[in-house]
């Protein structure tokens, strides 16, 4: 088969729309507040953050939302992307269950975070916006937004969690060689950098506080838009681009899975796999268990609290029902960076309120672990954030083993550790620590919720 072939046949696999779970639910998301009235928002109150078609986005409720044409042309750099099956880590375990995962990570900036990024990027270029803002913590989608921000002429401002600033100076590096500006957060640069640093000035920074600072930054330049990487509804639908490969390249394979595994911090890699699949149990009846695996030391799904909570620590976002730590609190410093956010996606909180999904959290050592059984058996090494879903991969295939079932496992290798070395470096030398995550934490965070947070 001649390369233009083989070029035309991975061009039509692209999908050429996004899918929308708003359209497939058995009841709508709780509504977003504006935190001084106390009232649903509409879209004007979002106008200084977003583009107009990003919150059109973010409220939609049809079920196929079209791909720009321009948005799948860079696409085209790196989607579809592979789906493997994980024989080496089957024969690993000895066990009868069948491993696949969809490999995000040979993107350009090495996650799936640029199947958002590039999007945002157009949808602010179309509407004349020149400069974009915005928070990392592990620093992939830092990076993915610089990469999209190159592409489409906007200037890019980075607020990096400073914990991973000073653990992944690769990863700044990487950000300014797209042509970004990365910042260490908390800052001086902002009013609310300044207010953490005023109370702590060894602050770690955490995504909350970073968010504030992105978020200020934005709403006082006409010319600056906000962009977040994951949470928002918006960002959940550019990423289901994921899923939508993953049942047409399961299919190729014969498969269908029984058992869907994704990491989860704000939720994009693990809604941009599973999604779709859910979509089609709620209108068919395809029945597959969900599972998400997050931090022990940020568990917002296995220990926070379903209620109203700001997004950001200086409170400068709407108010959004979600599982929440509270936005004052701030995690550790583990490596995983991506998943060190205080909240969950509104929408992955209300799939779990509604039972269709489980969750479960890992400590980073045994994830390490995992991350390497891996490494050693199909010769990728992960980055931090998905060494969860491995863990929970591993425990799932050992308890068919322990059953003596075949279920078919996927989930999400959302990107590679390449730019994460000093993670594993640290836990080879035995220096990671597992930090117990104390009540008395978890209630200085739920004792900062709003009012609201009652109802």
């Amino acid at each position: 088969m001649s390369d233009a072939v083989k070029y035309v046949l991975a061009e039509d696999r692209i999908p050429k729309a996004w899918y929308n779970i708003a359209a497939d639910l058995p009841q709508p998301p709780p509504p977003v507040l504006h935190p001084g009235t106390g009232q649903p928002i509409g879209p004007d109150d979002l106008a200084p953050l977003f583009p107009m078609a990003l919150i059109g986005q973010e409220v939609s409720t049809e079920r196929e939302i079209e791909i720009p044409g321009p948005v799948r042309d860079v696409y085209r750099l790196w989607r579809p992307t592979p789906l493997y099956r994980a024989r080496g880590l089957e024969r690993a375990l000895d066990t009868p269950a069948k491993i696949y995962y969809k490999y995000e990570g040979v993107s350009p900036a090495g996650s799936h975070k640029p199947n958002t990024s590039v999007a945002q990027a157009f949808y602010n270029k179309e509407e004349g916006s020149t400069r974009l803002t915005t928070e990392t913590g592990a620093g992939q989608w830092g990076s993915a937004l610089a990469f999209a921000g190159a592409l489409f002429g906007l200037e890019v401002d980075v607020y990096m969690v400073r914990v991973s600033f000073e653990q992944k100076p690769y990863r700044k590096a990487i950000m300014e060689t797209y042509g970004a500006r990365c910042v260490a957060s908390p800052s001086e640069e902002t009013a609310a950098g300044r207010a953490i640093l005023a109370k702590d000035p060894t602050s770690t920074g955490s995504l909350g506080i970073a968010i504030s600072e992105a978020v200020e930054v934005a709403a006082q330049n006409d010319d600056t838009k906000y962009s977040l990487g994951s949470v928002l509804n918006h960002v959940l639908l550019h990423q289901t681009v994921v899923g939508l490969e993953a049942i047409e390249q399961m299919e190729m394979a014969g498969e269908y899975p029984d058992i869907l595994v994704g990491c989860a911090g704000g939720g994009s890699n693990f809604s941009g796999l599973v999604f779709p699949f859910l979509g089609r149990k709620l209108r068919d009846g395809q029945d597959v268990r969900i599972i998400a695996a997050e931090p022990a030391a940020c568990p917002t799904l296995t220990r926070g609290r379903y209620a109203y909570d700001f997004g950001d620590t200086g409170h400068l976002t709407p108010l959004v029902k979600m599982y929440t730590l509270g936005s004052q609190f701030v995690p550790s410093g583990i490596h995983a960076g991506g998943l060190r956010y205080h909240g969950m996606s509104p929408m992955v909180s209300h799939l779990k309120e509604l039972g269709l999904i489980e969750a479960r959290a890992y400590r980073q050592g045994e994830c390490f672990a995992a991350g390497i059984r891996f490494a050693h058996a199909e010769g990728i090494v992960p980055a931090p954030e998905p060494t969860h879903a491995i863990k929970a991969v591993i425990d799932e295939a050992l308890a068919c083993k322990e059953e003596g079932v075949a279920r078919t496992i996927l989930f999400n290798l959302c990107g590679h550790g390449h730019f994460d070395m000093q993670a594993y470096t640290d836990y080879l030398a035995g220096t990671l620590v597992d930090e117990e995550l104390a009540e008395d934490t978890l209630a200085g965070g739920f004792a900062g919720l709003p009012p609201v947070a009652a109802q």
